[in-house]
């Protein structure tokens, strides 16, 4: 899914317990020392200042000697997401949140009006590749209005030579190609539940990986993964596509693993995915996770009254829905102090304040994460039409650029409890540059 309100005011950040939606769960097993050693990360890296530095830039370690990490296959990446549009992004922001990965989508019939190269999203992706970023891309194949191609059908072939057109572009180049964004959702309903889809996908996949195998014999540095599932903590949304789609990944060994994209609830509700999807897996591939939020939580709060005490210390009508807020924001762009009052009174945001570590955690203990993205920055789709029954994306974001102004030393604003977080779950092992070496073709 993409887009293409303190109890009372006080401290955003007050210390406490941060269960997601529903009853808190008791802690884990090495849970505690796991946070330590990301309270630690954390002290390391805003101790460095996050901020470009010869580690950043030169390939070379913190004390200015050269970096000798060996290539590896990514495992356990956190990085940054910007959809189709990287307009709101700048390596400058990559670097302010210490991202070492990126990851956008190409709408393929975008690929008839301008090469793919010159594309947005894949040209910022092959930036970051020079710069030695980690990068994700993700091939998306709009359907919702039209019945997927037949194998062998003449729409088939026009699409054949658009996913050739990107390969020439970014095969040896971004680190790991995903094969369709959204299948399900970006398809006509007729098609999901039968084998249109599955038989559209396949057929797409194996050209690819033939393709890939011609014209990098002896391996690439390109894997590709088939994008990402949605709604599987909906038992209904489970079909026999979906299994025919991991029964694919499975059998295919040319393919990596697969992509899920677990906007819900809670993290309950996500734990179902990886239910669902890694008992599935080979046991050499792993899993996705471009996108993920709790965007279905904000939703539902998205008619509640502002808190009481906030509309009070900042002059607005008590009455003031939180869709409303937004849409105030977005015209008018709060100080950062005024939207950090506004998350930190809002008990069902600021009670999932650490939302974003507690997700990457459970994604990292299955052992079979390849690299999750957060989105980075409010986009254009965002601010279209807010209403009250509009997803909040724009409470996802690790830079609230819409919605807060400017600082007058010029940083950008931000949700500071997504940044924090974000931050500390970076490893030093994943800093740049990134080297995964080449993968079997």
């Amino acid at each position: 899914m993409s887009p293409t309100t303190p109890p009372e005011p006080g401290p955003p950040h007050a210390q406490g317990p941060s269960p997601a939606q529903g009853p808190s769960r008791a802690p884990e097993p090495g849970a505690s020392r796991r946070r330590l050693l990301l309270g630690a990360s954390a002290a390391a890296l805003l101790a460095a200042g996050c901020s470009a530095g010869k580690d950043e830039e030169g390939g070379r370690g913190g004390d200015g000697s050269p970096d000798h990490r060996t290539a590896r296959a990514p495992s356990g990446v956190l990085g940054a997401n910007f959809n189709e549009d990287p307009s709101e992004v700048g390596f400058a922001r990559l670097r302010g949140v210490s991202a070492s990965w990126v990851r956008g989508f190409l709408p393929m019939p975008e690929v008839d009006r301008d090469a793919p190269e010159r594309q947005r999203a894949v040209a910022t992706l092959l930036d970051a590749h020079e710069k030695q970023y980690g990068t994700v891309l993700s091939l998306k194949f709009p359907y919702q209005q039209r019945a997927l191609p037949a194998p062998g059908s003449g729409p088939m072939e026009t699409e054949l030579a658009r996913v050739e057109g990107a390969a020439r572009a970014v095969l040896g180049k971004v680190d790991i190609l995903v094969i369709g964004n959204e299948p399900f959702l970006e398809s006509r309903r007729a098609d999901r539940g039968g084998p249109a889809l599955n038989r559209f996908y396949e057929h797409v996949a194996e050209h690819l990986i033939a393709y890939r195998r011609k014209h990098f014999p002896h391996g690439c540095r390109t894997r590709l993964y088939m994008g990402a599932l949605n709604h599987l903590d909906n038992p209904a949304e489970r079909t026999a596509a979906t299994r025919r789609w991991l029964d694919f990944v499975h059998g295919t060994p040319q393919i990596e693993g697969v992509d899920i994209h677990p906007h819900v609830t809670s993290l309950d509700a996500a734990q179902q995915y990886l239910d669902y999807v890694v008992p599935r897996l080979r046991a050499d591939q792993k899993f996705l996770a471009t996108e993920f939020s709790l965007v279905l939580n904000w939703r539902a709060h998205t008619r509640d009254r502002i808190p009481p005490r906030f509309a009070r210390h900042y002059g607005i009508d008590p009455d003031t829905r939180v869709w409303q807020l937004l849409r105030l924001a977005v015209r008018d762009p709060f100080p950062q102090e005024q939207w950090d009052a506004f998350l930190s009174a809002s008990p069902w945001f600021h009670r999932n304040r650490h939302y974003l570590r507690d997700q990457v955690e459970r994604f990292r203990e299955t052992g079979k994460l390849a690299v999750a993205t957060y989105g980075v920055a409010q986009a254009d789709a965002m601010v279209r039409d807010i209403g009250p029954d509009k997803q909040p994306w724009l409470l996802n974001s690790l830079y609230a650029t819409r919605t807060v102004r400017q600082s007058e030393d010029g940083k950008p604003g931000r949700n500071q409890a997504w940044c924090e977080d974000f931050r500390a779950l970076q490893r030093r092992r994943d800093r740049r540059p990134i080297r995964t070496g080449t993968t079997a073709t």
